[in-house]
């Protein structure tokens, strides 16, 4: 059939007028919206998505901030920074090549004319079973090969930049210790970024340059977060070929503080060589195998010189430490140079420690009016103690006691205090007065000094006698049981006398005997205490009672000068003892080095113009020589400094370590002779003006230089 013609007229699917007219209205509408759309992201949006467009191809890089100084307190700089030029290499990309950048380092070797091996070596990332050079820091660091490279060198390496994938030369700022191992131990060492370090720190995840050190030891780690300063970013727009088309954004670094201490570089020299001449002198008839020395500020805690050898010097970490040098800084036949015997020792104090026992003694009812018996030895508890080389000297009031150092009147404060107590059993609460008492003094606990790894001592009583027996007792039972045939082989006495110890020991180890009570009085046995504290406690008695914290830090000043901020002494307490006892300490230890056990040490020493107060000490230890001690303040009548000489296995106190002491205060004093002006070892010149240490700030001028105090 055919279709019929088209009829307009008829209905049937098409559009009518209205129809038509609206779809020409909405298209209209449509092209006006994307028109005024188009003109709205192209003019009024067009910085806004250019920067979102930018941001799509951007690199961000950070910028490391300057490193602050560590200054004495004049002003001379104790560590520094100087620039190097380093080689450094992308551990990733050199372990991903086929031949694990062997190649690159091979070509990299002649070029800095140093033996593949060590490159090698250097690139390996350090472990328990990896042995030294090896890298330390994190596997995304970049590794270090080389240091003080040539500038020659680094532009050729930058130059062949094709030839050395994943190698860099670059300037990299390094620290410098201008005076070497003086004072090693309290200014510690920068080591590469550990990643351990990256996921604890988030101060460093967000700073992380890929070149970044931190400190590993004494204030460099105490202090680091304010050393370091705040790294700067610079935001760069690039494009598809990495051209830089824009700076985006730029925040600058800020340099990290300058951390003044209350150390005297002079001082610090004086210390050290008085205590390493001490050392040698001692050595025809004692090991003396190490040793420490320590001046405080006994006004507010400050450290101005702390020695201890063996020491090292920390620029010996910088670029990096072969495995034997490595060993060598940990080996006890080096004697642990790393170890700081003033802030990590633990010793034995001897009789510097009679002036708690005294304390104890005098707050629990003994006074210090009376006399007391100071026989050449006494009896106890079934055995005999006797007074050094057995001498006695009658009767005695407290004051002579401490001049004399007389054992046998303290060897009776310890027992008397102890059966005070009720003996090996005792009813209630013990009192515990001379552990009380030591531990009011600061013994028993960290001083809180600012440097780390700081040992706490050990002041020991019945709980913790108790503790220590639970924690050994297995051993000693079966000691007890079982011998010694190793000691048995060569020496059979020995190993029995072992053997009933240990069985004793295994049955009744948990009682505080008379003995142990004894022994305490006069900084034996089981006390051990750390030449800080016993400093702090010396301090306590010239300044009239208060314990200060130790700082080593005085104050924080920003790079430009712009800003101080003290670092203020902190009060830890005080001795828990009457003034008047207090006071009768101080005439008492005055006279110990004019007509006492230190005479002989100070016996032409000016003590018409500085008068020293101080007490001896000899410590004994199971298998060791005798070790020596001198604690001590001065000017006794207006004191300003504390000091105190431990030398381990020395020889009897007065005849070792108070000559040291003396050689520390002729050079803080100027008494020793005449020297250069310009020397800063002491010399004839005091090295403290004025007999005080420096109460003002170094000046840190706008431009970054720092005025040093005049001396």
């Amino acid at each position: 059939m055919r279709k019929p013609p088209f009829d307009p007229t008829l209905p049937g699917p098409r559009l009518g007028r209205a129809g038509l007219i609206t779809a020409q209205v909405l298209v209209l509408v449509l092209f006006a919206v994307l028109t005024a759309r188009l003109w709205y992201l192209q003019v009024p949006m067009s910085d806004h998505y250019r920067d979102l467009a930018v941001a799509n191809h951007h690199q961000q890089l950070i910028v490391p901030a300057t490193r602050g100084q560590i200054l004495d307190a004049t002003g001379r700089p104790l560590v520094n920074n100087r620039t190097e030029l380093v080689v450094s290499a992308d551990y990733h990309e050199l372990m991903g090549m086929e031949d694990s950048g062997e190649k690159v380092l091979t070509d990299l070797s002649e070029v800095l004319d140093v033996p593949v091996r060590e490159l090698q070596q250097r690139m390996r990332l350090c472990g328990p079973e990896v042995e030294r050079p090896c890298w330390p820091g994190s596997p995304y660091q970049p590794v270090t090969l080389a240091e003080d490279v040539e500038p020659s060198i680094a532009l050729q390496i930058m130059e062949s930049a094709d030839d050395f994938p994943g190698v860099t030369a670059q300037a990299h700022a390094v620290r410098e210790y201008p005076y070497g191992a003086h004072a090693g131990q309290i200014l510690g060492y920068l080591q590469p970024v550990t990643q351990e370090e990256l996921d604890a720190r988030e101060e460093l995840r967000t700073q992380f340059t890929g070149i970044d050190q931190v400190g590993r030891d004494g204030l460099e780690a105490v202090y680091d977060a304010e050393l370091r300063g705040t790294a700067g970013l610079r935001t760069l727009g690039v494009n598809n070929h990495g051209e830089v088309m824009d700076v985006i954004s730029d925040r600058l670094p800020v340099a990290g503080s300058h951390l003044v201490t209350h150390l005297d570089v002079g001082v610090q020299k004086i210390a050290e060589e008085a205590l390493k001449e001490g050392m040698e002198a001692a050595r025809p008839r004692y090991r003396a195998d190490s040793g420490a020395a320590i001046v405080m500020d006994v006004r507010n805690g400050g450290i101005v010189a702390m020695a201890s050898l063996p020491t090292y010097d920390p620029g010996v970490w910088q670029g990096g430490i072969d495995q034997e040098t490595f060993d060598e800084m940990l080996s006890e036949e080096a004697g642990e140079p790393m170890l700081s015997r003033a802030v990590q020792g633990q010793y034995p104090p001897g009789s510097t420690f009679k002036v708690s026992s005294l304390s104890a003694a005098v707050e629990n009812g003994f006074s210090l009016r009376s006399t007391y018996a100071c026989p050449g030895s006494v009896n106890i508890a079934g055995q005999n103690y006797q007074n050094y080389a057995g001498g006695g000297h009658g009767a005695l009031s407290l004051h002579q006691a401490i001049v004399v150092s007389c054992n046998t009147i303290f060897y009776n404060f310890g027992y008397q205090l102890w059966l005070k107590d009720g003996g090996l059993r005792p009813e209630g609460e013990p009192t515990e007065a001379m552990a009380t008492m030591a531990r009011g003094y600061g013994f028993g606990a960290p001083t809180g000094i600012d440097l780390p790894y700081e040992t706490g001592g050990r002041i020991p009583d019945r709980e913790w006698k108790r503790t220590f027996w639970a924690q050994t007792r297995e051993n000693n039972c079966y000691r007890g049981e079982h011998g010694y045939p190793e000691v048995a082989e060569t020496n059979p006495s020995h190993a029995s006398y072992l053997k009933r110890l240990a069985h004793e020991q295994c049955v009744e180890g948990f009682e505080w005997r008379a003995g142990e009570a004894v022994n305490f009085a006069i900084g034996q046995g089981d006390v051990l205490v750390s030449p800080l504290q016993l400093t702090r406690a010396y301090a306590a008695i010239a300044n009239g009672g208060t314990l200060y914290e130790p700082r080593v830090a005085k104050a924080l000043v920003a790079a430009d000068g712009s800003s101080v901020e003290e670092i203020e002494p902190v009060v830890a307490g005080r001795v828990p003892v009457k003034d008047e006892t207090i006071e009768y300490l101080q005439k008492a230890l005055t006279e110990v080095t004019k007509s006492g056990t230190g005479r002989g040490a100070f016996a032409d020493f000016p003590q018409d113009d500085v008068s020293i107060a101080g007490k001896t000490g000899s410590a004994d230890a199971q298998e060791r020589q005798v070790s020596s001690w001198f604690a001590s303040y001065a000017p006794a009548d207006d004191p300003q400094f504390a000091v105190v000489v431990f030398v381990s296995q020395g020889g009897t106190g007065g005849e070792t370590s108070a000559p040291i002491a003396r050689k520390i205060y002729e050079g803080i004093y100027g008494f020793s002779g005449k020297k250069d002006k310009d020397d800063d070892s002491g010399g004839g010149e005091p090295a403290l003006p004025g007999g005080k240490p420096y109460s003002e700030l170094p000046v840190v001028r706008s431009d970054g230089s720092i005025e040093v105090l005049d001396r």
